[in-house]
């Protein structure tokens, strides 16, 4: 039941270290189950979607050692190859084990997934691309039952680049016998960095981040150590958090390169950023404009995990903007909070109409969704008055300690039990 509670206006100066992205770690995680040994897992984040997979991990077989900010795991005594629905209901990602426990055991059995209600989310990628790889498939009573006992090599051609499904059969085929080829992967820096994970493994592994992700069957995986890449979104957040209230903060750990279609977007009058080494600096000062159009694309295309907070900068932004959301079909649930606070959105079908407004107002809103969420926190960062957030959990489920870094960068912000 707790709150984040957000008195608007104040500018934002200092520095925030980013830790790993959630959405690297968390493939990673899964593709631990493909090796024979122990990992450590450096920067290891307690978001509640890596705890929750954690536990996956556990009941799997797996030991854990935590130390030091890092995460050190036993994967040599694996027995279950069952995922069950208690378990999978709490993160979407558990589907990411079912390539990797079908690649180390040749059978699997998973409850279909849980995470944000942004859309319908099918896994028909999924389970096609493994059926490619000679996988029998009886979807049975929420249960996913796979018979991988004559999985061998196979081609892949996905309709739509999805990461999930990209990496799903990435993994699945790492234990393969024969080569396995996808066609139309995701190109994500997640996709890239879980192929070097894999390859320092023992993986052969090429292509990720292209057209054409190349697997070539080996026997096993052994023990390694691996820090995943920084995180890409909450980079952003932070960025569109100083566009918002102004000032100017420094982002350690950052990746500049990865945020390139978020950074295009910005109005160079009013916002400044540069690169240095391994740093991220904004300084911003004046109202930004209206952006004529957003479509939210696969990478390198802008994020949709990143469309709520640009929403968030647009709706006091001068003039008129449109964002155009082309993965998930829900994922305007949060803009009715928006409107609570005083924003001015219609939404037409996948668009959303956002004529920026004089200022917002606090106002009791509540999360929808992860990232809808910290839309709703950046909002309340510059509206007049006090803005209150409910429903926080479905924040940290991506964001560790939000309100503490926003906090020592100079914001009103603190979390609150009712």
């Amino acid at each position: 039941m707790d709150k984040l509670h957000i008195k608007g206006g104040n500018k934002l100066n200092g520095c925030v270290k980013i830790g790993c992205a959630k959405n690297a770690f968390l493939p990673i995680l899964a593709g631990t189950i493909l090796c024979d040994g122990i990992v450590k897992l450096n920067k290891y984040p307690l978001y509640k979607d890596i705890i929750n997979m954690t536990n996956i991990l556990e009941n799997l077989g797996a030991t854990k050692k935590e130390e030091d900010g890092n995460i050190e795991l036993d994967m040599t005594n694996l027995t279950k190859y069952e995922i069950p629905s208690n378990l999978a209901m709490l993160t979407r990602s558990s589907i990411f084990s079912l390539g990797a426990i079908l690649g180390r055991f040749k059978k699997a059995r998973v409850a279909y997934p849980g995470g944000c209600d942004i859309g319908t989310r099918p896994i028909d990628l999924h389970l096609r691309g493994l059926r490619a790889l000679n996988v029998k498939i009886v979807d049975k009573r929420g249960y996913i039952n796979c018979d991988g006992s004559n999985m061998k090599g196979g081609v892949i051609h996905l309709d739509f680049p999805s990461v999930g499904a990209t990496e799903n059969i990435m993994m699945a085929g790492v234990l393969t016998k024969g080569t396995t080829k996808i066609v139309n992967g995701a190109k994500e820096p997640e996709v890239v960095d879980l192929q070097n994970f894999l390859n320092k493994a023992g993986a052969k592994i090429k292509g990720a981040g292209t057209n054409l992700i190349t697997i070539t069957g080996v026997d096993k995986l052994n023990s390694l150590e691996y820090t995943p890449i920084s995180d890409r979104i909450i980079t952003g957040t932070f960025i569109l958090a100083c566009v918002i209230c102004g000032g100017e903060i420094v982002l350690e750990n950052a990746n500049s390169h990865h945020l390139e279609a978020l950074t295009s977007k910005l109005d160079n009058s009013v916002c400044k950023i540069w690169n240095k080494n391994d740093k991220i600096i904004v300084n911003c000062n004046g109202t930004h404009k209206a952006i004529t159009k957003i479509e939210t694309m696969p990478y390198p295309g802008f994020p949709t995990d990143l469309q709520p907070q640009i929403a968030a900068m647009l709706a006091t932004s001068k003039g008129t903007s449109v964002i155009v959301e082309n993965l998930f079909e829900t994922r305007f649930k949060y803009t009715n909070e928006l409107v609570k606070m005083g924003a001015d959105i219609i939404i037409k079908d996948r668009s959303a109409i956002i004529k920026g407004v004089d200022k917002l107002y606090g106002a009791e809103v509540y999360a929808t969704d992860l990232r809808g969420g910290a839309g709703l926190v950046l909002a309340g960062l510059m509206a007049d008055g006090y803005t209150t957030v409910g429903n926080i959990y479905q924040i940290e489920r991506g964001y560790e300690n939000l309100e503490q870094n926003l906090s020592d960068l100079g914001a009103n912000i603190k979390k609150i039990s009712v």
